[in-house]
């Protein structure tokens, strides 16, 4: 603490020494060099050149520096420059590179991912250059980096969880642009979203910063649309396999008082009709004996749709960005199974529609100079309605199961799932995240972030009776979250400390009618709760040398039960549970990188980290023991005391610009830390994995870029990637019939780009050797599939 305080004192004093340096990148003369970054050398400050071809650094010791300036389309320069009065102007030229040169994409990806990996989190930040090249959905993107494992129960539009180093559900919260992703409905989701519309995805594990401010507990995904101001169109189509559909646009229209448009859509399409087979898919014959069967889901096709428009105003003396947007989304879901995939559905399904209407400002030197001031507001008006009215049982060949006497055989209750239900669920969320950001000098920074967050539900069932249905159903929660943090940046930019504390706070209530006296009167169920709470962390990081990167993050966390898990989601089919408690976490990470190194064309670059996770009342969903088959409909439920313990290791190489490699690897320990019942007697889960979960991983890639391939100027690129899964337990029994095999498939893929750069076609093979992947419950994922892509853009229109 004495420490900090006489590098404070030092820097106050030395204030009234600095100078700020601002000036004009262009290629030769006049045009400008917009998107080239400045660096100063020996130390980890940069600048990224605005779209008026201007960079600026504020709060320069007096001195001399040195700037290395580079660019996609330029060279790289280097220049001195003396800082020795308040404000300098220095203008810097640079020589355009031919049509071929792609050295500088890499450097100008590096240092958008800068700032955000020196800050001391344990953080991925994933570029989408590349994927939006490819058919690849986003959450595949995710799930070949470091420590990030997708849980998705099937093929495109299923239900989708996030796993980090150990943490998993709604332990992890994802964000759109900041925005928490829920407010936008199910019909918006990573899924919908195509790596083309996305400049990149920063993955928090374990330790979150204050300017998300939330109740992720585990960590954090924050997808970054594309914002950029050039007047540009880009659009994308893809068809492959179980007539799987996909296209998007996104565009761009700046004029020169800064009024901005923006554009973008999407639509899939896909019967996930893929085949099924192994220990895991059977039919159950009226005596209750399995029979293991290969057959295709029949009923599980799924598609989506929306569309994004914003207006307003970048770049202007009011406003760095004001833009006013509208929202609109919808998407149709076949269910055709539960939890697991021990009985097929045939007529559940989901429709679900969002309009969404936003409004985002920000504002740097907001009143006064090196004040910050955004906020993000959004209002969702969401729809929903889950359709389940078949009363017959069937098989995984889309039969009616036949029972002894040689007639149809009914479900318990008249419907796939319980009883019949015309389920509407109309949603009405309102949040607003606001933040200001104070830089005293180049030392010293202040963040100060709220988020309110409110949700309102009513329920309306088409097949309750008319007593019933007079009496209206209501869900609400209100969450707010206030964070501070106190930024520190000393010895040369060598270490940086970020110190925060936050404040949860969240109120819910519902109201259900309860038929009783014979079920000829109504009464109103009530169930209310307040709770708040308090969390504080840290994150530093400090350069050793100029290549290596000591990081360190700690937090005490608290996560909030989500809506769904209080309310219940039928759709998911999940049960509600008004009686969760707040999960509470200390989660610990500790790395290093090492790199980029570079000897002659090879270029180097590893990272390493630990991480431990301290767990009270965590919450999951509800295990079955599967002796009476798997649970079709379970509640989330609190699983008391749990520790993970575990690694993350990455490395990346690439030479000459062509051949680029990466390969990431996790391991943890995930244990239930409840050692007795209350009785003192010791519990047989006690220090066990917890089920259903995927403790090991190893993710590989291969890329390899040929030149003037059948035309000059053209690119033709080669891809490989692996992704490895231990075998893992279903549930808490053990049993070898419970568990998954282990799991290796391989992808292979190709790209051409036209010597224009406009076009853009690829082909994607997914699963080559056809092998049996698994996740949640074992349900079982798409085996083998093609897909061929076809990409355009338009530049400069």
């Amino acid at each position: 603490m004495r420490t900090i305080l006489l590098l404070f004192l030092f820097t106050i004093s030395a204030w009234s020494q600095t100078g700020n340096l601002t000036g004009k990148v262009t290629f030769g003369k006049d045009e400008l060099a917009y998107g080239s970054s400045v660096t100063i050398k020996g130390t980890q400050k940069y600048a990224v050149v605005n779209d008026y071809g201007r960079y600026e650094f504020k709060d320069l010791k007096y001195g001399e520096y040195i700037l290395e300036t580079s660019s996609m389309e330029g060279q790289t320069r280097t220049t001195k420059v003396k800082i020795n009065q308040p404000n300098i102007e220095f203008n810097i030229s640079i020589e355009r590179n031919d049509a071929r040169s792609l050295k500088e994409v890499v450097l100008q990806k590096k240092t958008v991912k800068k700032e955000i990996l020196e800050k001391g989190f344990s953080v991925n930040v994933i570029d989408t250059q590349e994927a939006a090249k490819r058919n690849i959905q986003t959450n595949e993107l995710l799930g070949q980096s470091v420590g990030v494992r997708i849980r998705q129960n099937g093929g495109l539009g299923s239900n989708v969880s996030y796993n980090l180093n150990g943490m998993t559900g709604n332990a992890i919260r994802i964000f759109i642009d900041g925005i928490p992703i829920s407010t936008y409905g199910s019909s918006f989701n990573l899924n919908s979203i195509p790596p083309a519309l996305i400049d990149r995805i920063e993955v928090y594990k374990g330790v979150v910063p204050a300017h998300l401010a939330d109740d992720a507990l585990g960590g954090a995904i924050n997808v970054i649309l594309k914002k950029g101001a050039k007047n540009t169109l880009s659009a994308s189509a893809s068809y492959g396999s179980f007539n799987t559909f996909q296209s998007n646009f996104n565009t761009t229209y700046r004029d020169k008082s800064g009024f901005t448009l923006k554009g973008s859509g999407f639509y899939n399409y896909s019967d996930n009709d893929y085949e099924i087979w192994g220990k895991f898919a059977y039919n159950i014959l009226p005596n209750g004996q399995k029979v293991f069967i290969k057959a295709k889901r029949f009923e599980d096709a799924y598609r989506s749709f929306g569309g994004r428009i914003e207006a307003g105003f970048t770049n202007v003396n009011w406003a760095d960005s004001f833009l006013i947007g509208f929202n609109a989304s919808d998407d149709y879901k076949e269910i055709q199974h539960g939890q697991s995939m021990s009985r097929p559905y045939k007529g559940r399904f989901t429709e679900s529609d969002a309009q969404v209407v936003s409004i985002n400002y920000a504002k740097k030197d907001f009143i006064v100079k090196g004040l910050e001031f955004t906020v993000n507001s959004v209002f969702s008006q969401r729809g929903e309605v889950v359709n389940d009215t078949v009363k017959w049982n069937y098989n995984w060949f889309g039969e009616k199961v036949i029972g002894l006497r040689g007639e149809p055989i009914l479900t318990p209750n008249g419907a796939q799932q319980g009883q019949p239900t015309i389920l509407h669920l109309n949603n009405k969320i309102f949040s607003t995240r606001s933040g200001l950001n104070y830089t005293l000098n180049e030392n010293h920074r202040f963040v100060f972030s709220s988020m309110l967050y409110s949700f309102d539900r009513d329920d309306y069932d088409e097949m309750k009776s008319q007593l019933e249905r007079d009496f209206q159903q209501k869900r609400e929660l209100q969450k707010n979250i206030l964070s501070f943090a106190y930024e520190l940046e000393a010895l040369n930019s060598r270490l940086r400390t970020n110190l925060f504390g936050k404040r949860y706070n969240q109120k819910t209530e519902q109201r259900t009618p309860v038929l009783t006296n014979g079920n000829t009167t109504v009464e109103e169920k009530l169930e209310s709760n307040n709770t708040t709470f308090y969390g504080y962390g840290l994150a530093t990081s400090y350069f050793i040398t100029s290549k290596l990167m000591f990081s360190l993050s700690a937090e005490k966390a608290i996560r909030l039960p989500s809506e769904i898990e209080i309310f219940g989601n039928p759709g998911e089919n999940q049960s509600s549970n008004s009686s969760l408690k707040p999960e509470q976490s200390n989660n610990l990470n500790v790395g290093l990188r090492f790199g980029p190194y570079i000897i002659n064309n090879h270029k180097f670059s590893f990272n390493g980290s630990g991480f431990w996770r301290n767990t009270k009342d965590k919450i999951a969903r509800q295990f079955s023991v599967r002796l009476n088959e798997a649970l079709e409909v379970a509640p989330s439920v609190n699983l008391g005391k749990a520790q993970s313990l575990g690694y993350e290791a990455s490395a990346e190489y690439s030479h000459k610009n062509r051949l680029f490699l990466s390969m990431n690897m996790s391991q943890f320990t995930s244990r239930s830390k409840d050692q007795y019942d209350k009785n003192g007697v010791q519990l047989d889960n006690y220090n066990k994995q917890f089920p259903n979960e995927p403790f090991f991983t190893v993710n590989g890639n291969a890329q390899y870029n040929f030149k003037d391939v059948l035309q000059k100027n053209s690119q033709l690129s080669l891809f490989y990637n692996f992704g490895y899964v231990g075998a893992f337990y279903t549930n808490w029994l053990n049993n070898e019939d419970d568990r998954t095999p282990v799991q290796f498939p391989h992808d292979l893929g190709l790209s051409y780009t036209f010597p224009n750069r406009k076009f853009i076609a690829s082909f994607d093979a997914k699963n080559i050797t056809n092998q049996q992947v698994y996740d949640n419950f074992a349900v079982q994922k798409p085996g083998r599939a093609f897909f061929l892509k076809i990409n355009y853009t338009l530049n400069k229109f």
